[in-house]
């Protein structure tokens, strides 16, 4: 046996900036003044995600430009900071300007309930951050190795429990909000105090996580959050109408990358029952285990699913319970059975309506006879309630009041927006990332891609009569997980341009991962390659049976055996 010491592995590159970065302001100013380059350093590519912004290039452009022996097209995407997903119609007002004055006129709300701006150039990215702050909306933490937008179900007004999450949620989202004021001397212009205590980060420390951390809040039995995809998660427990605590889940994340076994989506371990009031503590611990215990060397093995995979469930439990005070109490029985994103007109509690609208992929803009940019607009004008983004890219305008109900259908009807719910269930239920053409790591189209594939896979089930049947399918770029693929019971992941991975079998309420179906197809293979299956579904499913799980059950080897376009079909034939 070697005696020989074991050598540490270096840590990560990132690992430096981030402890060389005098608490994330490295040398951004600086950068964003040089006006001779619509870049900046790549080491502050890397601290500036802290800050919400990512650094991107028009990638349709970069060809044309490089034969030209001219720079890349560079432009900025920035995520806003929105607890929960609410803004007042103020804040939609401003961000609506904002789109058209500093960034590419569409606004487009993420599937982590908040709105991402595209195409802002260098010099329009301290107006874009000084033009939310003047409406009480940041960017702080959006991005980065923190803890990011938290989610929570988009409508509280609906109940008095919902409501109490919502406010738990956000109380989470400040309470874990890096201590620095990086943010605050770079872009709105506040000066560092000189003297007094030095600057410090209680929670994150100098070199804060060693990679990205999400949280989100439920309350069964709607999984419209998808708890278990996140790195800590809080379901709400309700008795006689009343909110009694949470069950704790921890561990959850999808990203991963093709070819890497090491690498894997996973879903959240249930660690225990906790009172309300111990959400913050158990948070914190929960944030700071993983900044001392994660992995620092290899950022595809940093997030919390693989801390918890290498040193054991038990042995975080009692690390949380150490560092919280907190006792995990058995959790408490729970059951999801569904993912809801209601559309339409709804009543609430305190007799006031919401209207859920179906936005596909979250893309808000004016197209020839379809002006939903313009409708939202002239809605922010009258509205007295407020705005929520659903997990699920759509909008619910909420708060509104008996007398203003007719005003609001009046404006959805006039522009003609009163029939966008009225769609196949498979298109309501979509989902998709970005992609191409802003996107950096795009390996294939997502977004752009997202209305032909749909439209290939409505005909398909139209003719097998499935059309009103829900259905997920959700489309990624690239394997990182932005659009939660690998929860859809049909997801499609890009490999490289038109092609995708596929995969089949998850859960619709969210609580089991699909499998790799076939390796490397285009979506026209992916359509004749489900058909049959589509086919035999609609005749053999048992009932009650969502196609994920017809899928899992049928179709799906359990050996996970890959299938690929010229596999023999007859085991699926009708």
């Amino acid at each position: 046996m070697s005696t020989e010491p074991t050598v540490p592995k270096p840590l990560n590159a990132n690992e430096g900036i981030k402890a060389e970065s005098h608490h994330l302001r490295g040398t951004i100013a600086q950068d964003m003044a040089d006006v001779s380059t619509g870049a900046i350093s790549e080491a502050n590519g890397q601290l500036t995600k802290f800050h919400g912004l990512y650094l991107q290039d028009d990638r349709d452009l970069r060809i044309a430009l490089k034969k030209a022996g001219r720079e890349k097209a560079f432009i900025f995407m920035l995520r806003v900071r929105l607890p929960g997903g609410r803004a007042t119609p103020q804040q939609w007002l401003v961000l609506d300007k904002l789109a058209d004055d500093v960034a590419s006129p569409s606004l487009r709300l993420t599937t982590r309930q908040t709105f991402q701006f595209h195409g802002v150039l260098k010099g329009n990215v301290k107006k874009l951050i000084q033009g939310m702050h003047r409406v009480l909306l940041d960017s702080i933490a959006a991005c980065g190795d923190v803890n990011r937008n938290v989610m929570a179900p988009p409508n509280p007004e609906r109940h008095a429990v919902l409501q109490q999450v919502y406010e738990q949620a956000k109380a989470w989202s400040q309470y874990a909000l890096p201590k620095t004021h990086a943010y605050h001397e770079i872009w709105l212009d506040e000066e560092l105090v000189a003297g007094g205590e030095p600057e410090a980060e209680p929670m994150y420390g100098a070199t804060y996580l060693p990679r990205k951390f999400k949280t989100g809040f439920a309350l069964p039995p709607s999984n419209d959050v998808d708890i278990f995809s996140q790195d800590l998660g809080f379901i709400a427990i309700v008795q006689e109408n009343k909110l009694v605590g949470y069950n704790v889940t921890v561990g959850g994340g999808l990203g991963m990358s093709h070819g890497n076994e090491e690498t894997h989506p996973r879903l959240a371990d249930v660690l225990g029952f906790i009172a309300p009031g111990k959400v913050n503590a158990i948070g914190e611990a929960v944030l700071t285990t993983q900044r001392d215990y994660g992995d620092r060397t290899n950022r595809k093995h940093a997030r919390l699913k693989y801390t918890i995979e290498d040193k054991g469930v038990k042995w975080f439990k009692d690390e949380v319970e150490k560092r919280s005070g907190v006792k995990f109490k058995p959790a408490h029985e729970f059951e999801f059975t569904t993912i809801e994103d209601p559309l339409g007109w709804h009543k609430c509690e305190d007799g006031t309506w919401f209207y859920g609208l179906h936005i596909l992929s979250g893309r808000i803009k004016d197209l020839p006879g379809w002006p939903m940019k313009t409708a939202l607009r002239e809605i922010a004008k009258v509205h007295t309630g407020d705005f929520r983004l659903t997990p699920s890219q759509n909008l619910t305008i909420s708060g509104v009041t008996a007398a203003q109900k007719p005003v609001i259908d009046g404006i959805l009807i006039r522009h003609g927006l009163a029939g966008e719910n009225n769609r196949s269930r498979l298109r309501l239920n979509a989902l998709s990332c970005v992609a191409l053409p802003t996107c950096g790591l795009a390996l294939s189209e997502s977004e752009r891609a997202l209305p032909e594939i749909l439209s290939k896979f409505e005909t398909v089930l139209d003719q097998a009569g499935l059309h009103d049947d829900a259905i997920s399918l959700r489309v990624t770029g690239c394997p990182n997980g932005c659009a939660r693929p690998y929860l859809a019971e049909i997801g499609l992941v890009g490999k490289a341009p038109n092609k995708y991975a596929l995969y089949l079998g998850a859960k619709y309420n969210g609580t089991r991962l699909n499998r790799l179906f076939a390796p490397t197809v285009t979506i026209d293979e992916a359509v004749t390659l489900l058909t049959p299956v589509i086919k035999r579904y609609a005749l053999e499913r048992i009932e009650g049976e969502g196609f994920g799980d017809f899928c899992d059950r049928v179709v799906l080897p359990k050996d996970a055996t890959f299938h690929s376009v010229g596999t023999p079909l007859e085991v699926w034939e009708v």
